[in-house]
């Protein structure tokens, strides 16, 4: 029986243009997305770069690009998280069958975005649905690297059985299926978050 259900953020409530990063990167001069740079972003999501020092090590590769312009760029994947999925979400809250908790990939730059551009109501009415937020950039790991799993399991003391894990990317569903969780891979073409009880109802 299903107690906890662990919630993706990115294309699972908020929308995302994921090519659109990479497209404002071209735009500033970028011809191919090399190792060092993809080792940028994920040491930046890990935390492991401060936002400072992501931007001071991302700026030689951009001579031209200001800071403001690449904050702009590497925020550019991020869209608009629907009134309608944020009801939905608090609806799940008042319905009280379950413990909700969100575990992103994700960095600085983008939460003060989303933060901003959801406004400071909306945005809290989002992060007050669960119990606890895990963010990559705040706990040094990232999805799907088994340990963030465990901590969020160890840490909230949640049985695996017990726990349902969303998420949009295969390898992050492979991880926690190896686990023990049960997990749906979101395809966000194709369903929605708000279909949710439909999954629960089907096991």
């Amino acid at each position: 029986m299903i107690k906890n259900i662990i919630f993706d953020f990115g294309d699972v409530f908020i929308n995302l243009d994921k090519a659109a990063t990479l497209r404002e990167l071209n735009s500033l001069g970028l011809k191919e997305l090399k190792p060092e740079l993809l080792q940028l972003f994920l040491s930046y999501e890990k935390g492991d770069l401060t936002t400072s020092q992501f931007l001071e090590h991302t700026a030689p590769i951009f001579p031209g690009a200001s800071r403001e312009r690449l904050t702009a760029a590497w925020n550019a994947i991020l869209l608009d998280l629907p009134e309608y999925r944020l009801q939905f979400l608090e609806s799940l809250v008042e319905l009280n069958a379950y413990q909700l908790f969100l575990l992103s990939n994700t960095n600085s730059l983008h939460m003060a975005h989303v933060r901003e551009t959801m406004g400071v109501h909306r945005y809290e009415r989002f992060m007050n649905c669960f119990v606890e937020v895990y963010l990559s950039h705040q706990m040094n790991m990232r999805k799907p690297e088994t340990a963030i799993f465990q901590h969020v399991l160890e840490h909230q003391g949640l049985a695996p059985e017990e726990t349902l894990f969303i998420d949009d990317t295969l390898e992050n569903i492979e991880t926690a299926a190896r686990l023990g969780l049960s997990v749906w891979h979101l395809n966000p073409e194709e369903d929605d978050i708000v279909n949710l009880s439909k999954k629960l109802a089907h096991g």
